[in-house]
């Protein structure tokens, strides 16, 4: 699913006041913390993950998964941390038209 920069827009202001639902430990990207994503995209449709790698190359690549794994739509990364969204089946978040 492809987001229109006004969706983003939207979806950025939405998230601005969300903590991150899930932090990725020193193990890193563990078949446990992308059931835990899924779960709760399943839940909020629209969260932030905090992904504490130091080395950026390695932590795009993370961040990359994450959305490919999931089906979500990748809003922004805000340095650590990146936003993504994926609605439900009865999706809370209304969109504008993009």
């Amino acid at each position: 699913m492809s987001l229109s920069n006004k969706q983003k827009q939207h979806l950025k202001g939405l998230a601005h006041p969300l903590k991150p639902v899930v932090l990725l430990g020193a193990n890193g990207l563990t078949e446990g913390v992308l059931a835990e994503i899924e779960q709760a995209l399943d839940h909020h449709e629209l969260i932030k993950v905090k992904v504490p790698e130091e080395d950026r190359e390695l932590r795009k690549q993370i961040m990359a998964t994450i959305v490919h794994e999931t089906g979500a739509s990748e809003v922004q990364i805000i340095g650590k941390t990146q936003v993504i969204y994926r609605p439900a089946e009865e999706p809370k978040i209304r969109l504008p038209r993009g």
